[in-house]
């Protein structure tokens, strides 16, 4: 906690307790006795804080008086906030109008409210500041309502899915286990009864969905914890390999400070290259991951990723070559 937010913090016990105690302050800041009268008396003096120690009751509060305004300096955010705040904001206002309206409202108004109390306007932050979402997909899934009801009454689904690889289109029972936002796309996480294992649905791939009165098959958490976090990616599974990844130093400035999941091991090495390695469990969403950093990264283990990269680079290099070469 800086200095300006314990100003925040001081500031709002007050005015909620009225009276607040000595030690309740150096209990809620964190701070030495020294460090918080350095604070009472920055407030006074410099913000012009009307605080007084109530020497009957025992403790600080505030006396309002004729002095000078009090008014504290403007708070902003970290990035963390900043985003909640704006990922907040941003999703209410792609909400079309209808009978949430009338709830959605006092909700952005709070939004804008908290934004401001950074001392700035709202509209101005939102000018000055954008969340940038690339390769969504706008359209709202048609069965999102019918896979939502369904996931909490808990009930099983009749879906009908579109497999994009096969161009073909399956019907299959499935009992919903939670809905996942993924990369700015959702996926119904479900146990197949047809497969008669836990798989992923793109809700955009699904052509019709019938919910049924059969009661969805319940999978425990640690279960769904272990396919779905354990290794890499969304249709992860449970950690079959370990990937490393050699990045060039030029690349690792950056790799570096990134994660990719919860278990991964960075190594920087002498040269000034990054070593990364990751649990997964499915090969291609790893591979389009490894191949956005170009020549800049190096597979060096398992050989199955390794001939995965290169089948797709050498596809990659066979659609875009030149005539006559070779």
């Amino acid at each position: 906690m800086n200095r300006t937010e314990r100003f925040y913090k001081i500031d709002r016990m007050l005015h909620e307790r009225k009276l607040v105690p000595k030690g309740a302050f150096l209990e809620a800041l964190g701070v030495s006795d020294a460090t918080f009268k350095r604070d009472i008396e920055y407030m006074r003096e410099r913000l012009n804080a009307p605080i007084v120690w109530d020497r009957e009751a025992r403790g600080y509060r505030f006396e309002p008086g004729d002095g000078p305004p009090y008014e504290l300096p403007g708070l902003w955010f970290s990035a963390a906030e900043l985003y909640a705040l704006l990922a907040a904001q941003n999703l209410l206002e792609d909400i079309e109008p209808g009978f949430l309206a009338a709830h959605v409202a006092p909700l952005k108004s709070r939004l804008a409210a908290l934004l401001e109390s950074g001392g700035h306007p709202a509209a101005e932050v939102a000018r000055r500041v954008k969340l940038v979402s690339l390769a969504r997909r706008p359209v709202e899934p048609r069965f999102f309502n019918e896979v939502a009801q369904a996931l909490l009454q808990r009930h099983q689904l009749e879906i009908s899915a579109w497999n994009r690889r096969r161009d073909e289109v399956n019907v299959r029972i499935v009992s919903p286990q939670r809905l996942v936002h993924y990369r700015d796309n959702w996926y119904l996480d479900a146990w197949c009864h047809w497969r008669d294992g836990l798989r992923s649905f793109s809700l955009d791939t699904l052509r019709q969905v019938r919910a049924l009165s059969t009661s969805a098959h319940e999978i425990p958490d640690e279960e769904l914890e272990r396919q779905y976090t354990s290794s890499y990616g969304i249709f992860s599974g449970e950690t079959r390999h370990w990937a490393v990844l050699r990045f060039v130093p030029e690349r690792a400035r950056w790799v570096r400070n990134e994660c990719w999941h919860r278990d991964q091991q960075g190594e920087l090495l002498p040269d000034g290259s990054y070593r990364l390695r990751i649990p997964y469990a499915v090969e291609a969403e790893l591979a389009m991951d490894v191949l956005r950093h170009g020549a800049d990264v190096i597979v060096e283990a398992p050989e199955s990723l390794r001939q995965c990269v290169r089948d797709e680079a050498w596809a990659l290099w066979q659609n875009h070559r030149a005539p006559g070469d070779g």
